[in-house]
């Protein structure tokens, strides 16, 4: 049996799709499974173990590189694919097998194994992709209550020694904490300023805690400032990719985030994770989950006190 997964973006919907990847491998051990990805997230498909392929140009630019990808697809003898984007771009895919046609989990038109729940915006998206396998047929029994679903387990990382992946190669060593201070540059209300966490950063640092700033490059300028506020402070922004990322945190003493991918990439690695929600977002449909993750949420995010971070990740390392 041959199976196609599809799902493209964003890094945090990425990190809680493994939940549901690895459920369709347990699903169907003996199928060749495909994912249809895009260029970031290659490395941690490929280190699950989860797929037979990685195929990384599901989102072309050019209509040419579309109509090859779809031709690639027709071709490519698929039995069923599981559409975990649920997306117009990803729904239309289903026209590279038209007429003859491929069962196909998903929202579209082409979809025979629809997701039928008219609630399915409304739920948490570990719920929302457990339910729509059971819709499929292959999870007749998914926790699909609030709060049921399990958590995405990327602690798959640590198997990796590569050296590019340890804390040494960074400078780091043990005990270290990771702060992720950026988010989607068109919703600042989702960070928590910058003194926040360079006050934070001290804090840790008078318990022994050494502190890295995570981020892309685009976040290099609230990184320096927090490096300028608090001082012993490393920059690792622009210099991490994913893998690198979750390899850091699955080794951290704690993380502490926005609610943006890095963060949910790294509660799914294993560490324990403080997570800071404003009123922008809401945890109820994307918080990451985990026995050592915990959510804080206000209104505004200036209002959230440093103390209270502190205590959060005290009872996190405590438990």
């Amino acid at each position: 049996m041959k199976i196609l997964v599809i799902k493209l973006a964003a890094l945090g919907d990425m990190v809680q799709a493994f939940a549901a990847m690895s459920h369709i491998r347990k699903a169907h051990p003996a199928a060749h499974i495909t994912l249809l990805t895009t260029a970031p997230f290659a490395g941690l498909a490929t280190a699950s173990g989860l797929f037979d392929a990685v195929e990384t140009d599901g989102r072309p630019r050019r209509r040419r590189d579309l109509l090859s990808m779809l031709l690639r697809l027709r071709r490519g003898g698929f039995d069923r694919v599981y559409d975990l984007q649920t997306s117009g771009r990803s729904s239309a895919y289903a026209l590279a097998f038209w007429p003859r046609g491929v069962d196909w989990s998903g929202i579209g038109w082409g979809a025979t194994l629809p997701h039928a729940n008219p609630r399915r915006n409304f739920m948490h998206t570990l719920e929302r992709q457990a339910d729509q396998l059971a819709f499929a047929g292959i999870w007749p029994d998914a926790p699909v209550e609030p709060g049921e679903a399990p958590a995405p387990d990327l602690s798959f990382i640590l198997n990796d020694t590569a050296p590019h992946l340890s804390p040494a190669h960074f400078g780091l060593t043990a005990p270290y904490a990771l702060i992720i201070p950026g988010a989607s540059p068109h919703r600042p209300a989702k960070r928590w300023p910058a003194a926040s966490y360079a006050a934070l950063a001290n804090q840790l640092a008078r318990q022994g805690v050494q502190v890295g700033v995570i981020g892309g490059s685009g976040e290099s300028a609230i990184a320096a400032e927090i490096v300028h506020l608090a001082g012993a402070v490393i920059d690792l922004t622009g210099r991490t990719d994913f893998a690198q990322v979750a390899a850091l945190s699955a080794r951290a003493a704690a993380v502490i985030g926005n609610d943006t991918g890095p963060t949910h990439l790294a509660a799914a690695s294993g560490a324990p994770t403080v997570v800071l929600f404003s009123e922008d977002s809401d945890p109820a449909l994307c918080a990451p989950r985990g026995r050592r993750v915990a959510v804080l949420q206000k209104t505004r995010l200036a209002d959230l006190e440093v103390q209270t971070v502190v205590e959060a990740v005290r009872n996190l390392r405590a438990a």
